[in-house]
């Protein structure tokens, strides 16, 4: 809805122009007047005004300094200036002044139309770029939380990057992290109260728990948080420069930096129980080298919560554990270590050893059976090997649940690790269906991406899509897309995005009333004679031509 104000001493000009000139024709529907520049600033006040019209003579104030104090106040509002005198100084104030149009008087009602029309035009252009402006943002910060949130995953299960492509993805993505620096990990499990509402409910509060957390540790440390592969919340944090210079200094600095994250620790839980009405409970690793130990630190982290699973509120530091642990030490077994040297099992899969990737696990089971090892290194082969299958099924866009449809709950389902016969046939059995499902799924791994493509397109053509942005939403080179792409579908990427457009234009345009301007923004063309061309040349007329 547009609303105009018309502001002139002589009461009887904007009277006549409020009875004579056509306002619904304009789609203004309300007209307000003002005989003085006080009484106009008394309206803006009241009514959300998007044009006004004023006399530049008049007393007390004029109408030049009235569009003065308008575009400080409401630069939104375009200003139209009316008076009796065509004089030069006039205009070039009103210029200066940065007035939309100049009118003189007497007013004659097709140049006053005109006017007006030009106006709502310009702020109709301007509403446009604004929602345009917004829902780019969002959909950025909304593409950087996934991104963010794929990368975490990629890191947490072990996923080997360079340094240098970590550096630039983290700048990529705002995490402030330094690579090749010291961190510590808290695994947040959420507690009862939250874990009996539904999945959605759950996100949100594990979305909730997430920002308070950052909110919590930001003062001292660098974070950056997301949801883990397995059903908690993962939080890394990096001590910022000016508290770990303060601690560096004490004698005590690793009780100073251990008592430091046990205070925001326990600040954490008293928030959420206040606001969130629910507990939860940490698992804090030792401090690691960021991010060549990360995996490590994730599995040591969920071997601890694992054991803890149904306690409540607790913050468990795993340094303590080392140290009761230390009178019955776990036994060392080779072949556990040799799931993490080269070439691990997560290679094994991704280069499809299948034989080789079953033989690692079988060893590693046997000596396990041999040495009847503690339910803690169960744990911890356990984690590893499904480290593995999760990487390779996130891998290929899918959850592991889809791959096995017993559905194993990594957190509350222990079963796996009450003997070592039971691991080792879930862990070849999960192997059998892995390669078959990616045996199988080099065809539909191709046909899935297509589909995730076609989908980006016709859910977002109001974007300003590229095949590069739409390669980045799907993880590919864009050659390697365009060329996948047009293998699979015998058209280019291309060609697909510019049919979809148009195919959505000769909708609007047979279907609705919309102005072509209208249907050029919704399809997220800027030009519209640009616009005109494509359509000429994918139908042989202009979009006018094809509406007459």
């Amino acid at each position: 809805m547009i609303e105009i104000l018309l502001v002139d001493d002589e009461s009887y000009v904007t009277e006549s122009l409020a009875q004579t000139i056509p306002w619904k024709e304009l789609q203004i529907e309300c007209v307000y007047q003002a005989d003085s520049a006080a009484k106009a600033l008394a309206v803006l006040e009241e009514q959300s005004v998007d044009i006004v019209v004023t006399d530049i003579r008049m007393p007390v104030m004029d109408g030049l300094r009235l569009i003065e104090a308008i575009a400080k106040r409401w630069p939104h509002i375009r200003c139209i200036l009316l008076t009796g005198h065509s004089d030069f100084d006039y205009a070039k104030r009103a210029i200066q002044l940065q007035a939309f149009d100049y009118i003189l008087k007497p007013v004659v009602d097709a140049e006053f139309i005109a006017s007006v029309a030009n106006a709502i035009e310009s702020l109709r252009d301007e509403w446009s770029e604004a929602e345009k402006y917004h829902r780019l943002l969002h959909s950025r910060k909304s593409d950087i939380t996934v991104l963010r949130s794929s990368l975490l995953h990629d890191l947490l299960l072990g996923r080997k990057l360079l340094n240098k492509t970590i550096t630039e993805k983290a700048e990529q993505y705002e995490i402030k992290l330094k690579v090749d620096e010291f961190a510590v990990m808290m695994l947040i499990q959420m507690g009862h109260y939250f874990r009996a509402m539904d999945h959605h409910s759950v996100a949100l509060m594990e979305f909730a728990v997430g920002n308070i957390a950052e909110e919590v540790f930001g003062g001292a440390f660098e974070v950056w948080h997301g949801r883990a592969p397995h059903d908690c919340l993962a939080l890394i944090a990096q001590m910022k420069e000016e508290p770990h210079r303060t601690i560096r200094k004490r004698k005590d600095y690793e009780s100073a930096r251990r008592a430091l994250l046990e205070e925001h620790a326990h600040v954490l839980q008293k928030h959420v129980s206040n606001y969130l009405k629910g507990e939860i409970s940490l698992v804090i690793t030792d401090w690691f080298a960021f991010p060549e130990e990360l995996p490590g630190a994730y599995r040591a982290g969920l071997g601890a919560m694992l054991l803890h699973a149904d306690e409540e509120r607790t913050v468990t530091f795993l340094e303590d554990r080392k140290a009761n642990a230390a009178a019955g030490e776990t036994p060392s077994i080779k072949s556990v270590e040799s799931l993490y040297k080269p070439p691990t099992l997560i290679h094994l899969l991704e280069s499809k050893q299948w034989d080789a990737a079953r033989v690692k696990i079988e060893d590693v089971m046997s000596d396990l059976g041999k040495a009847r090892a503690p339910r803690e290194l169960l744990y911890e082969v356990f984690l590893s090997v499904t480290n593995a299958f999760m990487y390779m099924a996130h891998k290929q866009g899918l959850f592991i649940a889809e791959i096995d449809q017993a559905g194993v709950d990594f957190l509350l389902d222990q079963n796996m690790v009450h003997s070592t016969d039971k691991l080792r046939n879930w862990s070849l059995g999960m192997l059998e269906k892995l390669k078959a499902e990616l045996s199988a799924g080099e065809r539909y791994a191709k046909s899935y991406i297509v589909k995730q493509v076609q989908e980006i397109v016709t859910g977002e053509l109001g974007r300003d899509i590229s095949v590069k942005a739409i390669a980045d939403r799907v993880y590919l080179h864009p050659v390697y897309l365009s060329k996948m792409y047009k293998a699979e579908t015998g058209e280019s990427l291309g060609d697909y995005i510019i049919r979809m457009r148009m195919d959505r234009a000769h909708y609007l345009l047979k279907h609705t009333n919309k102005k072509i301007y209208e249907i050029t923004n919704e399809l997220g063309y800027q030009n519209p004679q640009y616009f005109s061309k494509m359509f000429k040349k994918f139908y042989g007329m202009t979009p006018n031509e094809f509406r007459d």
